[in-house]
């Protein structure tokens, strides 16, 4: 599974599209381009609203302020949007503000200046999300516990109820190896059945969660006595 944040770029010119693309991918996100407005509005309506919007003003067909408009209506109001475009007259910036953009960018820009932008905004969104509620945050993941899920960069990773009960439970326990008979019984609440279960999980967790299943940073085998999760993976 990819977790990497989804980036759309909204912007007609192809050039430009590219070159922020170049840019995002680089910074470890995932770069959509659409050239229209529309388009981008079909995909988020099969697959969900991004992580982050780049939104230029000038388009064919619909205009990025209608886009906006519609968005904030129709999908989740909080996420991040970044006007970037060639007008700058007090007006533009005013009304692309007012009506839900996050920031406005002007042309030329930075490239990498637009990037860490991005990043501060995925950043806050991680923050508020974990701020609503308790959570516990490790590497780039927050694991928010009253909600029993898991995000990566502002993004939910999908979990089975079984999944995120066996990362809660090495997380509660992080620092104490626990062997898969422990973890069976606490989990699927008997102490009678397949222990292989609990290896299947570890591995379908490591498959989302970890950078390299074969070599995991956060649920480590403990051979001869378990699985365990380093305390110090925990940020505090």
């Amino acid at each position: 599974m990819n977790n990497r944040p989804r980036i759309f770029i909204i912007e007609d010119v192809p050039e430009m599209a590219s070159l922020i693309s170049i840019y995002i991918e680089k910074a470890d996100m995932q770069a959509f381009s659409y050239s229209t407005a529309e388009a981008a509005l079909s995909e988020m309506k099969t697959t969900g609203e991004p992580d982050c919007l780049i939104l230029d003003l000038n388009l064919p067909g619909m205009s990025g302020f209608d886009f906006l408009t519609r968005i904030r209506r129709d999908f989740r109001p909080t996420v991040p949007v970044v006007i970037v475009s060639a007008r700058d007259a007090d007006e533009d910036v005013i009304k692309g503000l007012g009506i839900g953009a996050d920031e406005f960018v002007t042309k030329p820009f930075s490239p990498r200046v637009l990037v860490a932008r991005i990043q501060a905004h995925l950043r806050r969104m991680i923050v508020s999300s974990a701020a609503a509620e308790e959570s516990v945050r490790f590497g780039d993941y927050v694991l928010l516990l009253d909600s029993n899920v898991l995000k990566h960069g502002g993004r939910k990773i999908q979990l089975s109820v079984k999944e995120y009960a066996v990362l809660e439970f090495l997380i509660q326990n992080a620092g104490t190896s626990l062997s898969p008979e422990k973890i069976y019984t606490k989990v699927w609440k008997t102490q009678f059945g397949d222990m292989t279960a609990v290896a299947v999980y570890i591995q379908r967790l490591r498959k989302k969660i970890e950078k390299d299943p074969s070599n995991p940073m956060f649920i480590k085998t403990d051979f001869g006595n378990g699985y365990f999760f380093p305390k110090e993976a925990i940020i505090a």
